[in-house]
């Protein structure tokens, strides 16, 4: 059966067993989730794009590039694509260093499956408020870049919490001037209320 929360993402996996690839494929396949699946990490960067939506499933141990190493890389590439660490019993201490660089969770061979797909569903879910939330900064920084000088300096002082009047004082305008910016400010930054405004600013280090 389908399940929605991970219908809409892909998720890669790399491990150089055949039969635990494609035992892999088929269980996550199994509920609605588009795999694609690699033999080694080299395979995997020759084909992933970055930007794609999705989770990797890593093998600790593999020939040639080891799975820690290849999260080692994405993150040098900046590449924050979230990953699921597959270890055996002896490879424990080099998964707590995965999970210490940054993997979502390691699951020790023999697993459940269960087990692994709860580990997939966290994993995506990270990756979508991730992507949520880059994707709202980006908007921000974008309607702040339509405000003129002026708007950013009236902006920086409605969200400091300070008045029209004093506003105003400040910089030596009067008080219906600066209504007419804040107007103005609130449009541009899409922003039914102050306190949204204020939750925009602070989300972009303006506040």
């Amino acid at each position: 059966m389908s399940d929605p929360a991970l219908s809409k993402a892909a998720v890669f996996v790399v491990d150089d067993d055949q039969a635990m690839r494609n035992s892999l494929k088929w269980l996550i396949e199994s509920v609605g989730v588009a795999v694609e699946s690699f033999a080694s990490a080299d395979e995997f960067l020759a084909h992933y794009q970055t930007g794609r939506s999705g989770c990797l499933v890593l093998d600790v141990r593999m020939p040639g590039m080891s799975g820690l190493e290849l999260q080692e890389h994405l993150i040098k590439q900046n590449i924050r694509i979230p990953v699921v660490i597959i270890t055996g019993h002896g490879d424990v201490p080099m998964a707590v260093r995965a999970m210490k660089a940054g993997a979502v969770d390691f699951i020790e061979k023999p697993f459940n499956d269960e087990v692994l797909l709860d580990a997939i569903r966290r994993a995506l879910a990270y990756e979508e408020q991730q992507r949520s939330h880059y994707s709202e900064h980006s908007q921000i920084k974008e309607r702040l870049g339509h405000l003129t000088p002026r708007e950013r300096e009236v902006m920086q002082m409605v969200t400091d919490g300070k008045s029209n009047k004093e506003i105003a004082n400040a910089l030596g305008v009067s008080a219906k001037t600066i209504e007419a910016h804040r107007a103005r400010v609130m449009e541009k930054m899409q922003a039914g209320s102050l306190a949204e405004l204020v939750r925009m600013a602070l989300a972009v280090g303006e506040g």
